[in-house]
């Protein structure tokens, strides 16, 4: 003898699932353990990896598929697959006590890691262990955002350190031509975006077989203002200027001397 499953029923097993509440109803989609986050912070980008199906429910333990006419009232369409990434992005991640503190604390040190890798103190310009950073996120008492991702988190703890710590982003050492015709006007604009300027010569550059003059800089720069230095320097030399990195952290290395 069968059994009989109602055609708006799908039973599924070792799943996550992500709550929504939206026009006074509730709204959940299946997902697999583990790739929530993942797709959050961005790791993941393929969504079938992420959904079990994409099917909107009711209730997935209950196997209950929602009705179409209320998933149109609520979303304003029966796009089944934008569904799903609305409420992957803004939904709550349905977990237990243990899973979501395991999963806050696993965050926690990810965000502190980050920090660790990014920053210096200003002073000795040696990195933090990221145990330090650990303990300094307890003492301003961080509390960890699991719709957010880990990057964007650091970022936020960067910032709320300063405020009680020497500590700052480690800068970039970068490598800057720039003809001598513009040298002047550019470098009065870059200055603003040039943290520390470690020398400065005019040399010779071969171009298109051509030797032209230009100003060589080599500096330091808070790393939040690459892309608006690499910007500047191919807008405003049309090309001919040039901008390399020679390291991306500026960090004393060794042990440091009492």
């Amino acid at each position: 003898m069968s059994i009989f499953t109602p055609t708006n029923q799908i039973r599924l097993t070792n799943v996550a699932v992500v709550r929504m509440k939206k026009g006074g109803k509730r709204f959940e989609i299946a997902c697999y353990k583990n790739k929530v986050m993942s797709w959050r912070s961005g790791a993941e980008k393929d969504l079938d990896e992420v959904l079990q199906t994409h099917s909107v429910f009711v209730n997935v333990s209950k196997g209950q598929v929602a009705k179409k006419d209320d998933l149109t009232k609520a979303f304003g369409t029966d796009d089944l697959t934008e569904i799903c990434k609305q409420i992957l992005a803004k939904g709550e991640l349905q977990v237990s006590d243990k899973e979501r503190q395991s999963q806050l604390e696993t965050m926690f040190r990810d965000i502190a890691t980050i920090v660790a890798e990014k920053c210096v103190n200003p002073d000795t310009k040696r990195p933090y262990t990221v145990s330090l950073i650990e303990r300094a996120m307890k003492d301003i008492h961080y509390s960890v955002k699991p719709n957010k991702s880990t990057k964007q988190q650091a970022l936020e703890v960067i910032r709320q350190l300063k405020e009680t710590m020497e500590i700052q982003r480690a800068h970039m050492r970068l490598r800057l031509v720039l003809p001598a015709k513009e040298a002047k006007r550019l470098k009065e604009k870059l200055k603003p975006l040039l943290q520390v300027v470690e020398s400065e010569d005019f040399d010779e550059e071969l171009e298109m077989l051509c030797f032209l003059f230009c100003l060589f800089l080599v500096c330091l720069v808070d790393p939040g203002c690459f892309r608006e230095i690499d910007e500047l320097i191919r807008c405003e030399t049309k090309g001919r200027g040039s901008l390399e990195v020679l390291s991306l952290k500026d960090v004393e290395e060794g042990d440091e001397k009492l």
